[in-house]
C-alpha cells in the first residue's frame, strides 16, 4: 500500500535526503521516495500494515527529524486526524502561492535593505548622508539605524532561521542552516561592535568606536537573506513552469457538463457526475467524461488523448473520452467513468506519480548531501580558525567562514535531478508519451536491444482474409461454415478476421462443442457431432491430418508474408486460408530510426518463420525470433537481457510477462489495460515511431541531469576554497555578500537548464523518412486499400540556413517557414544548419528563402 505526505521544512538535498533517512526506519515501511521539487513523500507499507498506524509514526519520525510530514486525503474526504491535508488541487496552483509568498518577503527585504547598504557603504563611495549620522560623535544612531533597518529583513525571511536551527538542534544542518549560521554571525558580529562602540566611548575613545563602527557586518547579514530570498523567488518561478505539462494536462477536461434529467437540461460541475448519467455534448464543447454516445452523432477531435489530429465520427454505440472535443453535430451520452476513473484522469495520475519517483542518478546527489552541510560547517570552523591563528582580524576571520557557509548552500544539488525529471516527463506526456517512473526514464537510454511484439505493433493488428482454397473434396461453403463455427469461439485478431470473411460468405454457424485452444497451435472442437481442427500445419500432423495437397499453396502465403491457416474436418482437410495483417507505415521508419540511434531490432511473434521473414524484410528488423509461444516470450527477454539492456514494446495480454521482464516495458496505447499495466512506458498514440522517441526523451533528460549534476558540483568544488580565502594571496576574495548571488543563480541555472527540456523535440534521420515512404510506396503497389497512420505531404525542400545561433533562432526560422502558405510543418536542425520545409502544395524555393530572410537569417542553399 502506498500513501503520500506533504512535507514541509525542506529546503535542499540534505533534507530530502533527513526526511527519507527518517522515514524508512519506520517499522512496516517498505520504501520511501522523497520528492523535493514539490515537497511530497510517497511511502509503501508493507502488507498487514495498519496505514493510519504507520502514518502517525511516520509524521512523528520526520517531526523529530526536524521536518513536518501530513498524510494526504482527498477534498471532502475524512480528515484522517489533525495531521492530515487535503490534496492539493493543482500544482501549479501551488507554485504560484509559493512564488507569490516568497515576492511578499523579497519585495519586504529589498525596501530595507537598499537604504541599509546605502548607509553602510555610502561613506566609502562618497555617497551624501544625513548630518545626524556623519562624524565620530554620531556612531550610536549611525550604528542603530543600520540595525533596526536588518530587524524588518531578519522578521520576513525569519523561516531561514525557525527552520535552519531546528535542523541543525536536531543533527541534520541543511542548507537553511548554512544561511542561518552566516547570516547569525554577520548580524552578531554587529552586535558585537555596537557594544565595542559603546565601551569606547565611555572611556572617550572616540577614534575607537568610529572604527567599530565600519565593520559592523549588519548589511551582509541583510544582503545574505535578500540575495537567498531573490534566488528563491526566480527558483519559485521557474519551478512553476515544470508543472505546465501537468496543468495543461488538468485543463484539457471540462469544468461543466449539461446533465440530461426528465428532458431538461441543467449545466452542473463534472465534479457532480455520477456513472449512469446521461449527458449532452454541443458542438465546440467539451467531453467532460467518458462513455458511450446515445443518440446523435458528432465529430469528435479525439488529438489530446490519441495524438491524431484527424477528428473522427461518433455515431450510437461509439465510445467518447472525457477532454476530448466536439468539433460537429450533437450527441447524447452515458457517462460510463467520471472522476478519477477517466482516462484522462490516468494520463494525469501517472504523469504525476513519475514526477514523484526517483530515478538512480538522484541517489548519488542524495549520498553527497547527506554529509555536505555537516563537512561545510566544520570546513567554514576551520576557516575561522586558521585565519584566526594566522594573525588575521576577527572581522576578516570571520568573513572568510560566513562566505563559506553562504556559497556553499547545496540548493542547486537537490533540484539537479528531479527538475529535469519533471520537465522530461511532462514534455513526454504533452507528445503522448506517458513515462511511468523515473527510473524507467533514466533505463531507456542505455536500451541495446529494443524487441517488437508483431501484431498490433509492428502491424496493425486488424488482418484480413486475402486467400481462400478449398481441399479437392470440400467445397467453399463446408470452408465457410466451418471456418465461422470454430473461430466465431476464439478472440484471437485472426480468428476475428475469418468470422469477418465467412460472414460476407453469407453462411450459417453450426453447433460447436468441446471447444479448446492448443498453445501455439490453434483451435480444437467437436463441430456439427465431428471433431474439427483450425490451425497452422503443426497442429494438422500433430492430429494426423495430412495436409500435402495445399501444403505448397500454403507455404506460398507464407512467403508472401501471409499467415496460412489449415481447416480440418471429421479428419479430413476442409481447406486453407491466407491472413494477412498488414505492416504499419510508420514501422519500417521507427526501425530505420532504431538502427542509426545504435540500436539492435528483434522482432518477437507466434507465427510461421516464413511470415515472420515476409516482414522483417518489410520493414527490416535485425533479427526476428518465430514461432513463440506466449510463454517463450518472458524467456527470449530475459535470454537477450544477458547482451544488454532490452526494451520490450507489445500490446496484448501474452506480451504482459515480457513487459514485465525487460529492463523497459513499453505499450503501445491501444493495447490491452494488462499490457499497459505491465509496462514502464505507455505510448497513447500508438505510433510506433514513439519508440525511438521515448529513447531520445531517456537521453535528453539523462544529458540534462549530468550537466546539472556536474555544474552544481563543480561549483561547490570551485568556491568553497575561493571562499576560504585559498587563493587570497593572489588577490582573489570573495564577500558574504557575493557569495549569496552566487549561491542564489547556481539554483537559478540548474532549473533554467532543466526547462530547456520543453522544447524537446524527437529527430529523425533521413534515414527514417526514406524508410516509411518506402513501405507506404510498396503498401500502395501491393493493392492494399488501407489508409495511412500518418499524413504524407506532397514533396518537401530542405533549406540551408545560416546565422542560427540558440534555440531562440530556431523558433524564429521555424516560425516564419510555418507563416508561408503551403508549408504544413518546419523542422529546423540547429547543429545541421539546416530546416526542412514539408509542403502540403508546391511552394516556389524563393518565396521560402524569402521568409527566412525577412526573420533574420540567410538561405545560402535549397534542396
Amino acid at each position: 500500500m502506498k500513501q503520500t505526505f506533504d512535507v514541509t521544512g525542506m529546503t535542499c538535498a540534505a533534507c530530502s535526503a533527513r526526511v527519507e533517512k527518517a522515514a524508512r526506519a519506520v517499522g512496516g515501511v517498505q520504501g520511501v521516495s522523497v520528492n523535493l521539487l514539490k515537497n511530497s513523500m510517497d511511502v509503501t507499507y508493507a502488507d498487514g500494515v495498519s496505514a493510519s498506524d504507520a502514518a502517525a509514526e511516520v509524521s512523528a519520525a520526520v517531526e523529530k527529524a526536524g521536518y513536518g510530514a501530513f498524510p494526504r486525503v482527498e477534498q471532502g474526504g475524512a480528515s484522517g486526524g489533525s495531521r492530515a491535508r487535503a490534496a492539493q488541487a493543482s500544482p501549479v496552483v501551488d507554485a504560484a502561492a509559493e512564488a507569490a509568498h516568497v515576492r511578499m518577503r523579497l519585495v519586504v527585504s529589498t525596501a530595507f535593505t537598499v537604504p541599509l547598504f546605502y548607509l553602510s557603504m555610502g561613506h566609502m563611495l562618497g555617497w551624501p548622508l544625513p548630518a545626524f549620522l556623519l562624524g565620530e560623535a554620531n556612531v550610536i544612531p549611525f550604528a542603530l539605524t543600520q540595525f533596526l533597518l536588518l530587524l524588518p529583513v531578519a522578521f520576513v525571511n525569519f523561516k531561514f532561521f525557525r527552520v535552519g536551527f531546528k535542523a541543525l538542534f536536531h543533527g541534520a544542518p541543511n542548507m537553511d542552516s548554512l544561511i542561518a549560521l552566516g547570516s547569525t554571525a554577520s548580524a552578531g558580529y554587529g552586535v558585537y561592535a555596537l557594544y565595542k562602540m559603546g565601551y569606547a566611548l565611555g572611556a572617550g575613545d572616540l577614534h575607537t568606536a568610529h572604527a567599530a563602527s565600519m565593520d559592523l557586518y549588519f548589511e551582509s547579514a541583510a544582503m545574505i537573506l535578500t540575495l537567498i530570498t531573490l534566488g528563491k523567488y526566480f527558483e519559485a518561478r521557474a519551478k512553476g513552469k515544470t508543472t505546465d505539462a501537468i496543468a495543461k494536462l488538468m485543463d484539457l477536461a471540462p469544468k461543466e457538463a449539461v446533465r440530461l434529467t426528465d428532458g431538461r437540461e441543467e449545466r452542473v460541475p463534472v465534479e457532480e457526475l455520477r456513472v449512469g448519467d446521461v449527458l449532452a455534448v454541443k458542438a465546440g464543447e467539451g467531453v467532460p467524461v467518458d462513455g458511450i454516445v446515445l443518440e446523435g452523432a458528432g465529430t469528435v477531435d479525439e488529438s489530446v488523448i490519441t495524438g491524431e489530429s484527424v477528428p473522427v465520427e461518433k455515431r450510437p454505440g461509439d465510445a467518447v473520452t472525457g477532454g476530448a472535443m466536439n468539433r460537429t453535430g450533437w450527441f447524447s451520452m452515458r457517462a460510463d467513468r467520471v472522476g478519477d476513473d477517466t482516462v484522462l484522469s490516468g494520463i494525469i495520475r501517472l504523469v504525476d506519480e513519475a514526477t514523484s519517483t526517483k530515478a538512480p542518478i538522484e541517489k548519488i546527489a542524495d549520498r553527497i548531501s547527506g554529509v555536505f552541510v555537516p563537512v561545510v560547517i566544520v570546513i567554514a570552523a576551520a576557516t575561522f580558525v586558521a585565519w584566526t591563528a594566522l594573525g588575521s582580524p576577527l572581522e576578516t576571520a570571520l568573513s572568510h567562514a560566513v562566505t563559506v557557509l553562504v556559497i556553499s548552500c547545496p540548493c542547486a544539488l537537490g533540484l539537479a535531478t528531479p527538475t529535469a525529471i519533471m520537465v522530461g516527463t511532462g514534455r513526454g506526456a504533452q507528445r503522448g508519451i506517458l513515462v511511468k517512473s523515473a527510473e524507467a526514464l533514466e533505463t531507456a537510454h542505455d536500451v541495446k536491444t529494443v524487441v517488437l511484439d508483431k501484431t498490433g505493433t509492428v502491424t496493425r493488428g486488424e488482418p484480413s482474409v486475402t486467400d481462400a482454397l478449398c481441399a479437392p473434396d470440400a467445397s467453399s461453403g463446408d470452408l465457410a461454415r466451418l471456418a465461422l463455427s470454430i473461430e466465431g469461439r476464439s478472440e484471437h485478431p485472426l480468428a476475428l478476421a475469418v468470422v469477418a470473411w465467412a460472414e460476407r460468405c453469407g453462411v450459417q454457424r453450426l453447433a460447436v462443442e468441446e471447444f479448446a485452444q492448443v498453445p501455439g497451435g490453434g483451435l480444437t472442437a467437436v463441430v456439427d457431432g465431428m471433431p474439427a481442427l483450425a490451425g497452422n500445419d503443426r497442429l494438422m500432423r500433430a492430429q494426423g491430418v495430412d495436409v500435402a495437397s495445399l501444403e505448397a499453396d500454403a507455404q506460398r502465403f507464407a512467403d508472401a508474408g501471409k499467415t496460412p491457416l489449415f481447416f480440418a474436418w471429421d479428419g479430413r482437410l476442409a481447406g486453407v486460408l491466407a491472413v494477412a495483417d498488414t505492416v504499419k507505415p510508420a514501422s519500417a521508419a521507427a526501425l530505420a530510426e532504431l538502427r542509426a540511434m545504435g540500436i539492435r531490432t528483434v522482432m518477437l511473434t507466434g507465427d510461421n518463420e516464413r511470415t515472420a521473414a515476409a516482414v522483417q524484410r518489410e520493414v527490416g528488423a535485425d533479427q526476428v525470433i518465430a514461432g513463440v509461444l506466449p510463454d517463450g516470450k518472458e524467456r527470449e527477454i530475459r535470454r537477450l537481457a544477458r547482451q544488454g539492456k532490452v526494451a520490450m514494446v507489445g500490446d496484448g495480454i501474452n506480451d504482459a510477462p515480457a513487459l514485465a521482464r525487460a529492463d523497459v516495458g513499453i505499450a503501445i496505447g491501444a493495447g490491452t489495460d494488462i499490457a499497459i499495466e505491465s509496462a514502464d512506458v505507455v505510448l497513447m498514440r500508438s505510433d510506433v515511431l514513439d519508440v525511438p522517441a521515448t529513447i531520445q526523451l531517456s537521453r535528453a533528460t539523462l544529458r540534462n541531469i549530468k550537466q546539472n549534476l556536474f555544474w552544481a558540483l563543480v561549483y561547490n568544488t570551485v568556491c568553497i576554497p575561493v571562499a576560504a580565502g585559498a587563493f587570497a594571496f593572489a588577490g582573489i576574495n570573495l564577500n558574504p555578500m557575493i557569495a549569496a548571488a552566487a549561491m542564489s543563480m547556481s539554483s537559478v541555472c540548474v532549473v533554467a537548464n532543466a526547462l530547456r527540456l520543453r522544447r524537446w523535440e524527437p529527430r529523425f534521420s533521413r534515414t527514417a523518412t526514406a524508410a516509411a515512404r518506402q513501405a507506404a510506396d510498396q503498401q500502395s503497389e501491393s493493392g492494399g486499400v488501407e489508409a495511412p497512420e500518418r499524413k504524407e505531404t506532397a514533396m518537401e525542400r530542405t533549406l540551408h540556413v545560416e546565422g542560427m545561433m540558440c534555440p531562440h533562432c530556431v523558433a524564429h526560422v521555424k516560425k516564419a517557414l510555418e507563416g508561408v502558405e503551403g508549408v504544413e510543418e518546419a523542422i529546423v536542425d540547429l547543429e545541421a544548419k539546416t530546416a526542412v520545409a514539408k509542403l502540403g502544395k508546391d511552394v516556389r524555393a524563393e518565396d521560402l528563402a524569402a521568409a527566412v530572410a525577412d526573420a533574420g537569417y540567410e538561405v545560402t542553399k535549397v534542396d
